[in-house]
């Protein structure tokens, strides 16, 4: 005998999405009041600076959330994947800064910032293997038990090493730049938006576009998530997991260096610019679920906007405050995340 097939209207399916999905509609029909709220109180150019600053953290934990997805690691030296790629933009930006103010050349002024974002990349991208291959792979080989644990005390490890490294290297200076391009802010639709902003924001939406497309579309992307989703399995149907959790590790790596680089002209270059970006990285991972990468997403815009509120209308000493009370409430009320957590076996580290 034959199971009759239920069919659902849009309206039933839509009806039990939302009941399985209420947090979420919640935390963003909030996020749309506060967009109202910023936007009648101080115009559409903050509004404009909140979808800038969004798309930064959305990069940022972006990379964070594919390394614990794929790979279970709470990976607390990220940070300084966007330290490295903030003196990478300023070592290859400043000389041909420089070179132009001798001698003029517009295609090359234009194309300046993009090399030194294209140089953080490729540098993000070699250390992230070296480091995959020098500490986590042995570890992985010797010992899965406790993985979580020692992963996060080893990640906090290397945070150190890689910040005091740096500081006996280079020195505790600040290394920045004023502004990338010397123009006038755009006006468009009412907001003014500064260039560099501009630019900031566009290199934030290519990559995570490109990150979309190849997660989604290529045979390689898809045995990463494959991966995140069973190891085991993953194993059985041939896919080789060493060199899917290098190329992880150094997707998210380049991810951080890139936004280090672009946003050279908001975070001078310092042994420890990397603190900052990752406390909010890890807001928007625990916010929305841990592992989930579309969701790190969407969430770096939701907490880009409770940046913006709290200091619109609670005052700036307060930006960092509101977002991690924030932060402990969702995990108190919703562990697993207002998208829900796509890390497997979490439970049982």
């Amino acid at each position: 005998m034959e199971r009759a097939v239920v069919q659902r209207t849009f309206g039933e399916r839509l009806s039990i999405w939302l009941r399985g999905n209420l947090a979420a509609v919640v935390i963003v029909g909030f996020s749309l009041l506060l967009a109202v709220l910023i936007g009648v109180e101080s115009g559409a150019s903050q509004l404009a600076n909140v979808v800038v600053t969004g798309g930064m953290w959305a990069l940022l934990a972006a990379g964070l959330a594919l390394v614990f997805g794929v790979m279970n690691i709470p990976h607390f030296a990220h940070g300084e994947s966007f330290m490295v790629g903030a003196y990478v933009g300023y070592f290859v930006f400043t000389p041909l800064s420089s070179y132009l103010q001798d001698n003029p050349n517009g295609l090359l002024q234009f194309f300046a910032p993009i090399l030194g974002v294209l140089a953080a990349m490729l540098v993000g991208a070699v250390l992230g293997a070296f480091l995959e291959r020098l500490i986590f792979a042995p570890l992985r080989k010797r010992t899965r038990a406790g993985w979580v644990m020692n992963t996060f005390l080893l990640t906090v490890g290397l945070s150190f090493v890689m910040t005091n490294g740096t500081t006996l290297l280079l020195g505790p200076n600040f290394r920045g730049i004023p502004r990338y391009y010397d123009l006038e802010p755009l006006e468009f639709l009412g907001m003014r938006v500064a260039f560099d902003r501009l630019f900031a924001f566009i290199i934030a939406i290519v990559v995570i576009a490109v990150l979309t497309w190849f997660m989604q579309r290529t045979r390689t992307g898809r045995a990463i998530r494959a991966v995140s989703q069973d190891e085991t399995g993953a194993q059985l149907v041939g896919i080789n997991l060493g060199s899917v959790h290098t190329l992880t590790f150094s997707l998210a790596t380049a991810m951080a260096a890139m936004a280090g680089a672009a946003l050279l002209f908001m975070f001078q270059a310092y042994p420890t610019v990397g603190l900052k970006p990752l406390y909010f990285a890890w807001y928007v991972v625990m916010l929305v679920g841990l592992g989930n990468v579309y969701g790190a997403i969407f969430g770096g815009f939701i907490v880009a906007l409770l940046q913006t509120a709290t200091q619109q209308f609670i005052g700036i000493a307060w930006e960092d405050v509101v977002p991690t009370v924030v932060m402990i409430v969702i995990l108190i009320l919703i562990p697993s995340g207002i998208f829900g957590s796509e890390v497997k076996g979490i439970q049982e580290q």
